[in-house]
Protein backbone atom coordinates (compact mmCIF):
# COMPACT_ATOMS: atom_id res chain seq x y z
CA UNK A 1 0.00 0.00 0.00
CA UNK A 2 2.84 2.38 0.86
CA UNK A 3 4.47 1.83 -2.54
CA UNK A 4 1.47 2.81 -4.63
CA UNK A 5 1.17 6.07 -6.53
CA UNK A 6 -1.26 8.67 -5.19
CA UNK A 7 -4.80 8.44 -6.51
CA UNK A 8 -4.99 11.88 -8.13
CA UNK A 9 -1.62 11.50 -9.94
CA UNK A 10 -1.51 12.18 -13.66
CA UNK A 11 0.07 9.74 -16.06
CA UNK A 12 3.47 10.74 -17.39
CA UNK A 13 4.48 9.78 -20.95
CA UNK A 14 1.31 7.68 -21.08
CA UNK A 15 2.12 5.50 -18.06
CA UNK A 16 2.30 5.43 -14.28
CA UNK A 17 5.00 7.88 -13.09
CA UNK A 18 6.77 5.21 -11.02
CA UNK A 19 7.12 3.06 -14.11
CA UNK A 20 9.71 5.50 -15.47
CA UNK A 21 12.12 3.67 -13.17
CA UNK A 22 12.90 0.14 -14.27
CA UNK A 23 11.21 -2.65 -12.35
CA UNK A 24 14.44 -4.23 -11.01
CA UNK A 25 15.72 -0.92 -9.68
CA UNK A 26 12.27 -0.02 -8.36
CA UNK A 27 12.07 -3.32 -6.48
CA UNK A 28 15.51 -2.72 -4.95
CA UNK A 29 14.40 0.72 -3.81
CA UNK A 30 11.31 -0.70 -2.12
CA UNK A 31 13.48 -3.21 -0.27
CA UNK A 32 16.23 -0.84 0.90
CA UNK A 33 16.40 0.50 4.42
CA UNK A 34 16.47 4.20 3.47
CA UNK A 35 13.14 3.89 1.66
CA UNK A 36 11.48 2.15 4.54
CA UNK A 37 12.78 4.42 7.29
CA UNK A 38 13.28 7.84 5.72
CA UNK A 39 10.81 7.95 2.84
CA UNK A 40 7.75 6.53 4.58
CA UNK A 41 4.72 8.89 4.60
CA UNK A 42 6.67 11.79 3.06
CA UNK A 43 4.76 14.76 1.72
CA UNK A 44 5.89 17.52 -0.66
CA UNK A 45 6.68 19.81 2.29
CA UNK A 46 8.71 17.19 4.16
CA UNK A 47 10.49 16.12 0.98
CA UNK A 48 12.40 19.40 0.92
CA UNK A 49 13.99 18.68 4.31
CA UNK A 50 15.15 15.25 3.12
CA UNK A 51 16.54 16.77 -0.08
CA UNK A 52 18.61 19.29 1.91
CA UNK A 53 20.25 16.38 3.77
CA UNK A 54 21.65 14.87 0.56
CA UNK A 55 25.46 14.69 0.32
CA UNK A 56 25.87 13.23 -3.19
CA UNK A 57 24.01 12.09 -6.28
CA UNK A 58 24.07 8.66 -7.89
CA UNK A 59 22.17 5.60 -9.09
CA UNK A 60 22.72 2.03 -7.91
CA UNK A 61 26.03 0.63 -6.67
CA UNK A 62 27.58 -2.57 -5.43
CA UNK A 63 27.19 -6.19 -6.48
CA UNK A 64 23.69 -6.56 -5.00
CA UNK A 65 22.42 -3.33 -6.66
CA UNK A 66 21.86 -0.97 -3.75
CA UNK A 67 20.08 2.30 -4.57
CA UNK A 68 21.45 5.65 -3.44
CA UNK A 69 19.36 8.08 -1.30
CA UNK A 70 19.19 10.42 -4.30
CA UNK A 71 17.49 7.71 -6.38
CA UNK A 72 15.08 6.90 -3.53
CA UNK A 73 13.95 10.53 -3.34
CA UNK A 74 13.47 10.65 -7.11
CA UNK A 75 11.12 7.64 -6.92
CA UNK A 76 9.28 9.25 -3.97
CA UNK A 77 8.68 12.40 -6.03
CA UNK A 78 7.31 10.23 -8.85
CA UNK A 79 5.02 8.55 -6.34
CA UNK A 80 3.57 11.66 -4.70
CA UNK A 81 3.85 13.81 -7.87
CA UNK A 82 4.35 17.33 -6.42
CA UNK A 83 2.99 20.37 -8.23
CA UNK A 84 5.01 22.07 -10.95
CA UNK A 85 5.53 25.22 -8.86
CA UNK A 86 7.27 23.18 -6.15
CA UNK A 87 9.58 21.60 -8.72
CA UNK A 88 10.39 25.06 -10.15
CA UNK A 89 11.27 26.25 -6.64
CA UNK A 90 13.62 23.28 -6.37
CA UNK A 91 15.34 24.49 -9.56
CA UNK A 92 15.59 28.08 -8.31
CA UNK A 93 17.15 27.09 -5.01
CA UNK A 94 20.70 28.50 -4.96
CA UNK A 95 21.63 27.61 -1.37
CA UNK A 96 21.38 23.81 -1.61
CA UNK A 97 22.88 22.43 -4.80
CA UNK A 98 21.62 18.87 -4.33
CA UNK A 99 18.04 20.17 -4.02
CA UNK A 100 18.51 21.82 -7.41
CA UNK A 101 19.98 18.62 -8.85
CA UNK A 102 16.99 16.61 -7.59
CA UNK A 103 14.52 19.06 -9.11
CA UNK A 104 16.39 19.04 -12.45
CA UNK A 105 16.35 15.23 -12.59
CA UNK A 106 12.60 15.11 -11.82
CA UNK A 107 11.89 17.82 -14.43
CA UNK A 108 13.81 15.85 -17.03
CA UNK A 109 11.77 12.71 -16.27
CA UNK A 110 8.29 14.27 -16.16
CA UNK A 111 8.49 17.58 -18.01
CA UNK A 112 7.83 18.25 -21.67
CA UNK A 113 10.61 19.06 -24.13
CA UNK A 114 9.77 22.77 -23.96
CA UNK A 115 9.85 22.79 -20.15
CA UNK A 116 13.18 20.90 -20.10
CA UNK A 117 14.87 23.43 -22.38
CA UNK A 118 13.23 26.35 -20.61
CA UNK A 119 14.12 25.42 -17.03
CA UNK A 120 17.30 23.37 -17.43
CA UNK A 121 19.35 25.48 -19.86
CA UNK A 122 19.69 28.43 -17.41
CA UNK A 123 21.45 26.01 -15.06
CA UNK A 124 24.40 25.86 -17.50
CA UNK A 125 25.72 28.92 -15.63
CA UNK A 126 25.88 27.05 -12.32
CA UNK A 127 29.47 25.82 -11.88
CA UNK A 128 29.24 24.42 -8.38
CA UNK A 129 30.83 21.07 -7.64
CA UNK A 130 28.82 17.89 -7.16
CA UNK A 131 29.89 14.56 -5.69
CA UNK A 132 28.63 11.52 -7.63
CA UNK A 133 28.71 7.88 -6.57
CA UNK A 134 29.88 5.37 -9.18
CA UNK A 135 29.08 1.67 -9.68
CA UNK A 136 31.74 0.48 -7.21
CA UNK A 137 30.56 2.73 -4.40
CA UNK A 138 33.38 5.25 -4.89
CA UNK A 139 32.93 8.95 -5.56
CA UNK A 140 33.92 11.31 -8.34
CA UNK A 141 33.74 15.08 -8.67
CA UNK A 142 31.66 16.77 -11.37
CA UNK A 143 30.01 20.19 -11.78
CA UNK A 144 26.41 21.25 -12.01
CA UNK A 145 26.67 22.35 -15.63
CA UNK A 146 28.10 18.92 -16.56
CA UNK A 147 25.19 17.20 -14.84
CA UNK A 148 22.65 19.39 -16.67
CA UNK A 149 24.39 18.70 -19.99
CA UNK A 150 24.16 14.95 -19.36
CA UNK A 151 20.43 15.27 -18.62
CA UNK A 152 19.83 17.01 -21.94
CA UNK A 153 22.14 14.95 -24.17
CA UNK A 154 22.49 11.47 -22.64
CA UNK A 155 19.94 8.65 -22.75
CA UNK A 156 20.78 7.14 -19.32
CA UNK A 157 21.71 9.13 -16.22
CA UNK A 158 22.04 7.67 -12.70
CA UNK A 159 21.04 4.26 -14.12
CA UNK A 160 17.64 5.56 -15.20
CA UNK A 161 16.60 5.59 -18.87
CA UNK A 162 15.43 9.11 -19.67
CA UNK A 163 12.40 9.81 -21.89
CA UNK A 164 13.07 10.94 -25.43
CA UNK A 165 13.67 14.66 -25.80
CA UNK A 166 12.82 16.51 -28.99
CA UNK A 167 15.71 18.15 -30.84
CA UNK A 168 16.21 21.81 -30.16
CA UNK A 169 16.73 22.65 -33.83
CA UNK A 170 13.28 21.25 -34.66
CA UNK A 171 11.68 23.39 -31.98
CA UNK A 172 13.54 26.47 -33.20
CA UNK A 173 12.32 25.88 -36.77
CA UNK A 174 8.74 25.57 -35.54
CA UNK A 175 9.17 28.86 -33.57
CA UNK A 176 8.23 27.20 -30.29
CA UNK A 177 11.66 27.96 -28.83
CA UNK A 178 13.96 30.92 -29.29
CA UNK A 179 17.54 30.30 -30.46
CA UNK A 180 19.93 29.91 -27.59
CA UNK A 181 22.81 32.40 -27.30
CA UNK A 182 25.61 31.25 -25.04
CA UNK A 183 28.04 33.48 -23.16
CA UNK A 184 30.89 32.03 -25.20
CA UNK A 185 29.32 33.21 -28.45
CA UNK A 186 28.97 36.71 -27.00
CA UNK A 187 32.68 36.72 -26.12
CA UNK A 188 33.56 35.55 -29.64
CA UNK A 189 31.44 38.31 -31.14
CA UNK A 190 33.20 40.89 -28.97
CA UNK A 191 36.57 39.56 -30.12
CA UNK A 192 35.49 39.73 -33.78
CA UNK A 193 34.29 43.32 -33.41
CA UNK A 194 37.58 44.35 -31.78
CA UNK A 195 39.52 42.70 -34.63
CA UNK A 196 37.39 44.52 -37.20
CA UNK A 197 38.02 47.85 -35.48
CA UNK A 198 41.77 47.23 -35.51
CA UNK A 199 41.63 46.34 -39.21
CA UNK A 200 39.69 49.55 -40.01
CA UNK A 201 42.21 51.60 -38.02
CA UNK A 202 45.08 49.91 -39.87
CA UNK A 203 43.55 50.72 -43.24
CA UNK A 204 42.98 54.33 -42.21
CA UNK A 205 46.70 54.85 -41.59
CA UNK A 206 48.93 56.21 -44.33
CA UNK A 207 51.48 53.86 -45.96
CA UNK A 208 54.38 55.59 -44.19
CA UNK A 209 52.79 55.31 -40.73
CA UNK A 210 51.78 51.72 -41.44
CA UNK A 211 55.37 50.83 -42.30
CA UNK A 212 56.58 52.65 -39.19
CA UNK A 213 54.15 50.71 -37.00
CA UNK A 214 55.59 47.40 -38.22
CA UNK A 215 59.22 48.27 -37.44
CA UNK A 216 61.23 45.93 -35.34
CA UNK A 217 61.03 47.31 -31.82
CA UNK A 218 64.02 45.24 -30.69
CA UNK A 219 66.45 47.22 -32.89
CA UNK A 220 67.39 50.59 -31.34
CA UNK A 221 66.85 53.67 -33.46
CA UNK A 222 70.38 55.05 -33.60
CA UNK A 223 71.28 58.32 -35.26
CA UNK A 224 74.24 57.98 -37.62
CA UNK A 225 77.56 59.21 -36.23
CA UNK A 226 79.62 61.81 -38.11
CA UNK A 227 82.06 59.10 -39.14
CA UNK A 228 79.24 57.07 -40.67
CA UNK A 229 77.79 60.20 -42.21
CA UNK A 230 81.08 60.98 -43.97
CA UNK A 231 81.68 57.40 -45.11
CA UNK A 232 81.12 56.98 -48.83
CA UNK A 233 78.32 54.87 -50.16
CA UNK A 234 78.98 51.32 -51.41
CA UNK A 235 78.39 52.52 -54.95
CA UNK A 236 81.16 55.14 -54.73
CA UNK A 237 83.56 52.59 -53.15
CA UNK A 238 82.93 50.18 -56.01
CA UNK A 239 83.60 52.94 -58.56
CA UNK A 240 86.88 53.78 -56.78
CA UNK A 241 87.97 50.13 -56.87
CA UNK A 242 87.23 49.96 -60.57
CA UNK A 243 89.31 53.10 -61.25
CA UNK A 244 92.26 51.68 -59.26
CA UNK A 245 92.12 48.42 -61.18
CA UNK A 246 92.10 50.36 -64.44
CA UNK A 247 95.18 52.37 -63.33
CA UNK A 248 97.05 49.18 -62.44
CA UNK A 249 96.20 47.74 -65.86
CA UNK A 250 97.55 50.86 -67.54
CA UNK A 251 100.80 50.67 -65.55
CA UNK A 252 101.19 47.03 -66.46
CA UNK A 253 100.69 47.86 -70.13
CA UNK A 254 103.28 50.62 -69.95
CA UNK A 255 105.85 48.28 -68.41
CA UNK A 256 105.28 45.80 -71.19
CA UNK A 257 105.81 48.48 -73.83
CA UNK A 258 109.12 49.86 -72.31
CA UNK A 259 111.29 47.12 -70.78
CA UNK A 260 114.19 49.53 -70.35
CA UNK A 261 112.17 51.86 -68.16
CA UNK A 262 110.90 48.95 -66.11
CA UNK A 263 114.46 47.69 -65.57
CA UNK A 264 115.59 51.15 -64.39
CA UNK A 265 112.61 51.37 -62.09
CA UNK A 266 113.52 47.98 -60.57
CA UNK A 267 117.11 49.11 -60.01
CA UNK A 268 115.92 52.28 -58.30
CA UNK A 269 113.65 50.22 -56.07
CA UNK A 270 116.55 47.92 -55.12
CA UNK A 271 118.80 50.87 -54.37
CA UNK A 272 116.11 52.47 -52.24
CA UNK A 273 115.56 49.25 -50.27
CA UNK A 274 119.32 48.87 -49.65
CA UNK A 275 119.55 52.44 -48.42
CA UNK A 276 116.66 51.89 -46.02
CA UNK A 277 118.23 48.68 -44.74
CA UNK A 278 121.63 50.35 -44.23
CA UNK A 279 120.02 53.24 -42.42
CA UNK A 280 118.08 50.86 -40.19
CA UNK A 281 121.25 48.82 -39.38
CA UNK A 282 123.17 52.00 -38.56
CA UNK A 283 120.43 53.08 -36.21
CA UNK A 284 120.40 49.66 -34.44
CA UNK A 285 124.21 49.80 -34.04
CA UNK A 286 124.01 53.28 -32.60
CA UNK A 287 121.30 52.18 -30.14
CA UNK A 288 123.41 49.22 -29.03
CA UNK A 289 126.44 51.47 -28.44
CA UNK A 290 124.35 53.85 -26.37
CA UNK A 291 122.97 51.00 -24.27
CA UNK A 292 126.51 49.54 -23.72
CA UNK A 293 127.83 52.95 -22.71
CA UNK A 294 124.98 53.37 -20.30
CA UNK A 295 125.60 49.96 -18.71
CA UNK A 296 129.33 50.65 -18.42
CA UNK A 297 128.71 54.00 -16.82
CA UNK A 298 126.32 52.43 -14.33
CA UNK A 299 128.89 49.72 -13.45
CA UNK A 300 131.62 52.34 -12.96
CA UNK A 301 129.38 54.40 -10.75
CA UNK A 302 128.50 51.34 -8.65
CA UNK A 303 132.20 50.46 -8.30
CA UNK A 304 133.03 54.02 -7.38
CA UNK A 305 130.32 54.09 -4.70
CA UNK A 306 131.60 50.79 -3.29
CA UNK A 307 135.23 52.09 -3.03
CA UNK A 308 134.05 55.29 -1.44
CA UNK A 309 132.10 53.33 1.18
CA UNK A 310 135.20 51.22 2.01
CA UNK A 311 137.35 54.35 2.34
CA UNK A 312 134.84 55.97 4.63
CA UNK A 313 134.74 52.88 6.83
CA UNK A 314 138.58 52.75 7.10
CA UNK A 315 138.70 56.47 7.79
CA UNK A 316 136.27 56.13 10.70
CA UNK A 317 138.21 53.20 12.09
CA UNK A 318 141.52 55.07 12.00
CA UNK A 319 139.87 58.11 13.54
CA UNK A 320 138.58 55.99 16.46
CA UNK A 321 142.04 54.51 17.03
CA UNK A 322 143.62 57.94 16.91
CA UNK A 323 141.15 59.26 19.41
CA UNK A 324 141.85 56.38 21.72
CA UNK A 325 145.60 56.79 21.32
CA UNK A 326 145.31 60.47 22.06
CA UNK A 327 143.38 59.65 25.21
CA UNK A 328 146.61 58.13 26.70
CA UNK A 329 146.27 54.42 25.97
CA UNK A 330 148.95 52.44 24.16
CA UNK A 331 148.38 50.19 21.18
CA UNK A 332 148.59 47.04 23.30
CA UNK A 333 146.21 48.34 25.90
CA UNK A 334 143.75 49.23 23.20
CA UNK A 335 143.95 45.74 21.76
CA UNK A 336 143.44 44.20 25.22
CA UNK A 337 140.46 46.44 25.81
CA UNK A 338 138.92 45.49 22.53
CA UNK A 339 139.53 41.79 23.24
CA UNK A 340 137.89 42.12 26.70
CA UNK A 341 134.89 43.76 25.13
CA UNK A 342 134.57 40.86 22.69
CA UNK A 343 134.95 38.32 25.54
CA UNK A 344 132.36 40.11 27.61
CA UNK A 345 129.94 39.83 24.71
CA UNK A 346 130.62 36.08 24.56
CA UNK A 347 130.23 35.66 28.36
CA UNK A 348 133.95 35.06 29.12
CA UNK A 349 136.15 36.64 31.76
CA UNK A 350 138.58 39.49 30.96
CA UNK A 351 142.22 38.97 30.16
CA UNK A 352 144.82 39.71 32.84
Amino acid sequence: MANRTVKDAHSVKGTNPQYLVEKIIRTRIYECRYWKEECFALTAALLVDKAMELKYIGGVYGGNVKPSPFLCLVLKMLQIQPEKDIVVEFLRNENFKYVRALGAFYMRLTGSSLDCYKYLEPLYYDYRKLKRQDKDGGFELIHMDEFIDELIREERVCDIILPRLQKRTVMEESNTLDPRVSALEEDLENMDTSDDEEAVHERSLSPERRRGSHKDVDKPNRSPSPRHARSPSPHSRSNRKRSRSRDRDKDRDKRRRSPEKSRRRDEDDDRRRKHKKHKHDHKDHKDRKESDRHHKHSDDSDRHHKHSDDRDRDRHKHRDRRDKRESGLSQKELEIKEANEQRAKLGLGPLK
